[in-house]
This record gives C-alpha cells, structure tokens and sequence, in this order.
C-alpha cells in the first residue's frame, strides 16, 4: 500500500499561514497589552515611586554604559571622516559631518541598541521569572493589579527616559569626534565646533527626539511583553530574553527607516 505524501507546496503554504497568524495573534496581544498600560497611566501619576524608580533603574545605571560606547562612536565617526575627506575636503568639515551624523543617526539608533541590549532583557528575564515562579499569580490574588504595579513602570520609565539618553549620548559622541580631531586631524576647537554650526538644524534636533520617543517605547515594550508571556520553567526565561532584545533591535531599524523616510 502506498502511504501519499503531501506535497511539498502545500506544506510550505501551510507554515506561510501559520506563521501569519501567529504573527496576526503577537501583533493583537501587544495592542492590547499597549493600550492597557496606557489606561494605568492616570494611575500612575498619582503613585510615582513605581515610576520615578524604574527611571532610575533603566535611565539612571544606563548612563555609564550610554557615556561609553557614544565616546567611541563619535571617535569612530571622525576617523572615518577625517579619511573620506582627505585632500577633497578641508578639516573644518570633518565637524559638520561628525555633527550631521550623529544628531540624525548615530546618536538615536546606537544609543538605543546598546539600551535594548541592557534593558529589554533586564525587563524580560525579571517579568519571565516572576511569571514561571507564579509571582504574577500572586499579586492578582492580593488584589494587585501586575499591569499598573509591574508592567506599565517599566513602558513609560523606558518611554521617557530614552530622550535624555539620547542627548547624552549625543552629546557625548560629538565630544568624541572632537577629540579624536583634535588629537589625530589636528583640527582646532573653534574649527570643529563651527563645522558642527555650518549644518545643525533644529528639525534636526526633532527628528532625533522623535526617535528616541520611538525607540524607548519599542526597547520597553518588547521586554515587557516578552516577559509576560514567559512559559517553560528557566528555559523559557532565557528564549523569552533572547525573543525580547532581538525583536526590539530589528524593531529599531525598521522604526529608524521608516522616520527618516516620513521625515527628512
């Protein structure tokens, strides 16, 4: 008897359709989970210590981290430019690309990948381990409700916070892009910093804040849902981390495509 095996087409349109409504079933979970901190939001306002120290925790201890690998960005950035330009360009320009670069890319996107490195799996694997441990469970019993207590501190600490690391971070890469001009290109500070004036825009400014907004959000939310949903003991605690950080890297890319193509 001759066992008919399915075709291999059919398979493969069966798993496109799975993996489309699975995706349909994620997108639908995160709305709703979305929209549920945003109604714990007035809430929230009126007990802050949940909020003000998630601020602390996922700002504050990022700044170190945030500090260095923008110092060595903008380091980066300048050596790259100060090789693009030689004998095309003169040194004064060096600081309007390091300027330029960093405002509308480097300082936004960077900042926010080594944020998500640190923060989407910090939020996951605490959020994972309390919902395998039946801590979740527990707070609902007590009457607590774990959206306003665990989840919606950590969206909106992340969803404000990002700005100002973002400026940091910044701020900070320029200062190294300076440096390293100073030190290897031989380009003065008067010349680097009006080469930075020669093309800042305050659009500019906007586009990186706007980004920041988005990137915070995504990095804060990723790992929130990530966890929340945790299954499996402490093996789901790590596929839920790892599931959090690289969904919100490729989610940062994809949001830093789509405002720069919407906004410059």
């Amino acid at each position: 008897m001759k066992i008919q095996r399915e075709p291999v087409i059919l398979r493969m349109i069966e798993r496109f359709g799975e993996s489309m409504i699975s995706l349909a079933i994620t997108v639908g979970e995160v709305v709703i989970l979305f929209f549920d901190m945003l109604s714990r939001f007035p809430r929230l306002i009126r007990h802050p210590g949940l909020l003000l120290t998630q601020m602390e925790v996922i700002g504050l201890r990022s700044i170190p981290l945030v500090i260095f690998a923008s110092m060595f960005t903008g380091a980066v950035s300048a050596t790259q430019a100060g090789y693009q330009m030689e004998g095309y360009a003169p040194p004064s320009l060096v600081g309007a690309v390091v300027g330029k670069a960093v405002i509308l890319e480097l300082g936004p996107v960077l900042t926010a990948l080594v944020v998500a490195g640190r923060v989407s799996t910090s939020i996951a694997a605490e959020l994972g381990t309390m919902k395998v441990t039946e801590q979740i469970d527990a707070l609902e019993t007590m009457a607590i409700d774990p959206v306003w207590y665990l989840a919606a501190p950590r969206f909106f600490a992340g969803f404000l916070m990002m700005p100002i690391l973002v400026i940091v971070g910044s701020f900070v890469a320029i200062l190294g892009g300076y440096v390293v001009s100073n030190l290897m290109l031989d380009v003065s500070a008067p010349t680097f910093f009006n080469g930075v004036k020669m093309l800042f825009s305050s659009y500019d400014v906007l586009i990186n804040q706007v980004k920041a907004v988005i990137f915070g959000g995504v990095v804060a939310l990723s790992g929130v849902y990530f966890g929340y949903r945790t299954t499996g003991g402490a093996e789901g605690v790590g596929r839920s981390t790892i599931q959090a950080v690289v969904t919100a890297l490729v989610l940062i890319l994809i949001f830093d495509y789509l405002i720069a193509t919407l906004m410059l």
